[in-house]
């Protein structure tokens, strides 16, 4: 994981409620075993025709949401099944930020544990960071994470909840295996005792 301060980037307006992690990352993308490669795939059946072509009037196949990397979203996003490949299709795809009303808890646990920051907004300030994104050409945001703040250039801002532990592997950029190798010398000590037969 990369450590995460500060940062700024194109917000994508994806307004829907109760995207499931099916709708984030279909099933039948789910037989690779590496973390990585799920971003072409991420909202596959809205994003492609059956035909396999861009559809162009899905937001991130037009410009400039194409190269966004702060998602806005409706309220529930990321329930259904506990794939981790939801988070991994997300951030593969360069998006690092959802900011939604609410979220499912075991996709909330799975972003976390790989540098997708969640942010969770009250329904009437995600409504209208949505309308500002789907109507102005270029619409940036910036989440400091020290401060727990979302901000654009306008002057617009919020704070957003985030515990502790989940805000220090963010700006330490620190997923459950880089914390346990923050104790490799008591591990080493451990495995290096006496045995007892």
């Amino acid at each position: 994981m990369q450590p995460m301060r500060i940062h700024r980037g194109q917000a994508i307006p994806l307004g829907q409620a109760n995207i499931d992690t099916d709708q984030i990352i279909p099933k039948q993308f789910l037989k690779r075993i590496e973390r990585t490669g799920y971003g072409p795939f991420l909202f596959n059946d809205w994003r492609y025709a059956s035909d396999g072509q861009p559809k162009p009037e899905f937001v991130i196949n037009r410009e400039p949401y194409k190269h966004g990397t702060i998602l806005i979203a409706g309220k529930n996003f990321g329930c259904g099944s506990s794939r981790e490949h939801a988070a991994w299709a997300l951030t593969n795809f360069g998006i690092l930020v959802v900011i939604a009303p609410s979220f499912a808890d075991i996709f909330h646990s799975n972003a976390a544990n790989n540098g997708l920051l969640t942010v969770a907004l009250p329904e009437e300030k995600v409504t209208e960071l949505l309308a500002k994104a789907e109507s102005r050409e270029k619409y940036e945001l910036t989440i400091d994470v020290e401060k727990l703040t979302v901000s654009d250039a306008e002057g617009w801002s919020a704070n957003f909840p985030l515990d502790s532990f989940r805000q220090h592997c963010l700006l330490n950029g620190l997923d459950q295996i880089s914390l346990t190798l923050q104790r490799a010398a008591a591990i080493q000590a451990f495995e290096d005792r006496p045995k007892p037969y």
